[in-house]
């Protein structure tokens, strides 16, 4: 079965059965879901998020508690603008500064109270947290598709900001897990595999339980230029501006 096929099936049952929470519909997006602050909470009794002092977060809606979180425990984030558009593509929302963490941890706030920052700017990273439609017990990520996430990781691994010690996480309904013991999905039909850019997760946060996945596959060391079309370069500046001369 595809990605795209799965993501399809766990849009499906999040929506049929009843665990898909605003926006709505679940489909195109990284859902949001019922127990996304459970999810969060298990994802604060990890030693990575205690020993975090700056971490990556993705804007979706499912992760806005594990954003609030961070800033309330006195760590920097950074949260990517929407599709890297802008040559600055990355917004730093410092505890210190930041007035007012509900609003400044939104997707339409953070561009009010966050600072934008290069990629050359953005210090070490401790700890990575991404959306996702759906993860394997062993870190297989599928996000919804438009391959920004891994994107961010690979401009930040080029400048040595994330490494193969970052901590990557996600939080997710246990629907979205496949081959756990919630999947509907036969582990043996869903099994996405991992291509060259995706970026395998270490940690697994349902509301109900945590797994360490002890992911076998290698992450990314930097961007594939080979694999980036023209028409993509032109539209992230950052790319655009990092691309290597062609022949």
């Amino acid at each position: 079965m595809d990605k795209q096929a799965v993501r399809e099936l766990i849009w499906d049952a999040l929506e049929e059965r009843g665990e898909a929470r605003f926006p709505f519909p679940p489909h195109g997006r990284i859902p949001n879901f019922a127990g996304a602050k459970a999810a969060r909470d298990r994802l604060v009794e990890t030693r990575p998020w205690r020993a975090a002092e700056t971490l990556k977060c993705n804007p979706d809606a499912p992760q806005l508690p594990v954003r609030r979180a961070a800033l309330r425990a006195g760590k920097v984030v950074y949260m990517a603008q929407p599709r890297l558009r802008d040559p600055d593509p990355f917004l730093e929302l410092d505890p210190a500064v930041v007035t007012d963490i509900d609003e400044a941890t939104t997707v339409s706030g953070v561009s009010k109270h966050g600072v934008p920052v290069a990629p050359e700017d953005v210090p070490q990273i401790d700890l990575v947290v991404a959306g996702s439609v759906a993860v394997t017990t062993d870190g297989v990520r599928l996000g919804k598709g438009e391959g920004y996430s891994d994107l961010e990781w690979a401009v930040l691994r080029e400048l040595d900001a994330v490494d193969d010690d970052t901590v990557l996480a996600t939080t997710v309904h246990e629907l979205q897990v496949l081959d756990g013991p919630a999947s509907p999905f036969p582990a043996d039909e869903t099994q996405p595999n991992p291509d060259p850019h995706d970026v395998p997760i270490d940690i697994v946060a349902p509301p109900d339980g945590l797994r360490h996945t002890e992911t076998p596959y290698p992450r990314p060391v930097g961007v594939d230029w080979d694999l980036l079309e023209e028409k993509r370069l032109g539209e992230i500046p950052v790319l655009a501006a990092r691309a290597p001369p062609t022949e």
